[in-house]
């Protein structure tokens, strides 16, 4: 039995251009992200063979399958059929936050059961491979509207400028920090769910009809990346991160009138009233989980003012895909 224990991530700046649609043919991008210590469990063990099924999975449903191609789980299929998966399985998953809401808990899935899958081979392979593979079956096999951010997010963990030129050519890049200014930066951000999920691929698919189009927006972007490095390399005061932020939460809602609402547009303004410096929604937009920038002292305050909503505390990941289990099965 293999239990894998894969983080979620938060993308500061960058996002769009993480998609090849953009930086195969714009000279590359760029995003600043951190995982964090909410994950997604992956159970994988071999199935007895004593049942009429070959594969049982749980995850938010139950699928009990007879083949590879019987499944309606899309990871879980395509990733079965990439490792040629033919003994019987049984696969569930556990996650400590909600699907479909921005923190790429999709790709955290695909990362978490491709290493469970090795694993049960006995076979230990590098974080790259896991975020290259996860990619080459989200966007080709499963032919999902995503980007290439949040797979190697899963597989590399941490707090990193992660950098995509051709899609088998990422660099990730590890943002160095004092103890000190690395536990400054976590207290300065507050987590809310809006109680809304969406699939991010439908407005994904609605942004990149429209990258010609938006090219200026996502220059403006991916040059932010840079800056926000800069800032947490201590060139700048610690504020301007935040600042910078709400600089790219209005580029943002420029990409798609997908990515926003009245609903969400609400919830921003009332935390800028209540003292944050800037914020964004995470993932491709419509809802789920909004992140502010906030200062220490006035988190109290802006907490008290999105009551409605449900605040999610959270410190960095910086492991990436862990195995947590391992035991060999009786022969």
């Amino acid at each position: 039995m293999i239990i894998t224990r894969t983080p979620f991530r938060i993308s500061f700046f960058g996002g769009g251009t993480d998609f090849p649609t953009w930086y195969e043919q714009n000279g590359g991008g760029a995003v600043l992200s951190t995982t964090i210590n909410k994950y997604c469990y992956i159970n994988c063990r071999k199935l007895p063979p004593f049942f009429e099924y070959r594969y049982r999975l749980n995850y938010s449903k139950q699928e009990q399958a007879g083949g590879v191609n019987e499944i309606i789980h899309p990871s879980i299929r395509e990733t079965l059929r990439f490792m040629d998966v033919t003994s019987g399985l049984s696969i569930s998953h556990d996650g400590d936050l909600p699907a479909m809401s921005g923190l790429g808990s999709s790709s955290s899935f695909t990362v978490g059961l491709l290493h469970a899958l090795y694993a049960l081979n006995g076979r230990i392979v590098s974080k790259k491979r896991l975020a290259l593979e996860a990619i080459h079956i989200e966007q080709n096999m499963i032919k999902e509207t995503v980007g290439s951010q949040d797979q190697v997010a899963a597989a590399f963990g941490g707090l990193n400028k992660i950098e995509f030129t051709k899609q088998h050519n990422i660099q990730v890049i590890p943002v160095t920090m004092g103890r000190d200014a690395f536990i400054e930066l976590q207290d300065h951000f507050l987590l809310f769910f809006t109680g809304v999920t969406r699939s991010a691929s439908k407005i994904e698919e609605d942004k990149m009809g429209k990258v010609k189009d938006k090219k200026a927006n996502y220059k403006e972007l991916l040059g932010m990346v840079n800056e926000a490095v800069a800032i947490l390399a201590g060139e700048k005061e610690m504020m301007e991160f935040g600042k910078l932020l709400h600089e790219t939460w209005k580029l943002k809602k420029g990409l798609s009138p997908r990515v926003t609402n009245p609903y969400i547009d609400t919830i921003y303004e009332t935390a800028k009233k209540n003292g944050a410096i800037g914020g964004k929604i995470l993932g491709a937009g419509g809802g789920g989980f909004m992140l502010f920038f906030v200062r220490p002292e006035k988190r109290e305050k802006i907490k008290n003012a999105l009551h409605f909503l449900l605040h999610v505390p959270f410190r960095f990941d910086t492991l990436g895909s862990q195995i947590v289990y391992y035991t060999e099965e009786a022969s």
